[in-house]
């Protein structure tokens, strides 16, 4: 029997709906299924006999995010904005379970399938007929006084810049060993081919397919106008120091981890060995996606 695993958006109210009818079409089709906490909030928020409710709760399989990955999910349905695929991304890094990812959000430049194709990409799923694309990860690590402290694998980007106070920062980068340069500004993006769509885009970096092994430069308001984003290729090594900070500095991982960093910290980024595969009803999105969110190359 192949299983499921279901990531929810907290606070999305249309789930209570959304969910039982997805759960029903699944077991129908001879699935089974396991829910994090919020899906399996929602499913109960759902039931509104309590006498039924209490049936029900003893049939949801309930798993924390950071162990769904442990059960080995044939597929992983993500129902919320590209925040919620980038922590699952993350969660399923280690696994080649493939994700499908609905967007229930504003913008959603990955999670491109919307609600109302959700059976239609799952029947897809079903027949074979669904088109599967890897996404390479970035390996970051932080090092603190030449000590690794932490790591992680990110499929957007990874983010130094300044905190609060309103000066800018000094920094200096590296590639592959060589000095790039060091200099001043708010901060510095180290961005995947899927992340150059993100931060870096509004940070004026450029746009690389997903399939191009390459990894991105960009550094965010420099004082110098001769710093401009660099594309390097998918094996660099790229290490990125703080030199000089007005208050304190952060790194931050895809948006959603953030870690204090000191002058004399470094963080160090290069390909990860992990990918995440998602799957689309037809390949090469990014140009309808870049059209219809934000009107490219229209007059």
């Amino acid at each position: 029997m192949p299983l499921a695993a279901i990531l929810s958006k907290p606070q999305k109210h249309e789930l209570t709906i959304v969910l039982p009818q997805l759960h029903a079409w699944l077991v129908e089709r001879g699935w089974s299924c396991v829910f994090d906490p919020e899906s399996a909030a929602y499913l109960r928020d759902a039931t509104q006999n309590a006498q039924h409710r209490a049936a029900r709760r003893s049939e949801i399989d309930v798993a924390e995010r950071d162990r769904l990955a442990e059960r080995r999910p044939d597929l992983v349905i993500v129902l919320g904005g590209d925040g919620t695929l980038l922590a699952a991304a993350r969660a399923f890094a280690h696994t080649d379970s493939p994700l499908l990812s609905v967007n229930l959000g504003s913008l959603g430049f990955m999670t491109e399938v919307p609600l109302a194709d959700l059976y239609l990409t799952l029947q897809a799923w079903c027949d074979g007929a669904a088109v599967v694309e890897r996404r390479s990860m970035m390996r970051a690590e932080l090092f603190c006084n030449n000590v690794l402290a932490r790591h992680w694998d990110a499929l957007n980007d990874v983010v130094v810049a300044k905190g609060t106070i309103a000066r800018m920062a000094d920094f200096a980068v590296e590639i592959d060993g060589q000095p790039v340069a060091t200099f001043r500004a708010d901060g510095v993006i180290l961005s995947t081919p899927t992340g150059s769509t993100a931060y870096n885009l509004s940070a004026h970096g450029p746009i690389v397919m997903p399939t191009v092994n390459a990894m991105v430069v960009t550094p965010i308001c420099p004082h110098l106008l001769t710093i401009r984003p660099i594309v390097v290729p998918g094996e660099s090594d790229i290490c990125v120091r703080v030199v000089g900070v007005p208050n304190q500095t952060f790194l931050t991982v895809d948006g959603q981890e953030a870690v204090p960093m000191h002058v004399g910290d470094r963080v160090r980024c290069r390909r990860s060995e992990h990918t995440v595969r998602l799957f689309r009803l037809q390949p090469n999105g990014l140009f309808n996606v870049l059209r219809s969110k934000l009107k490219w190359g229209e007059r």
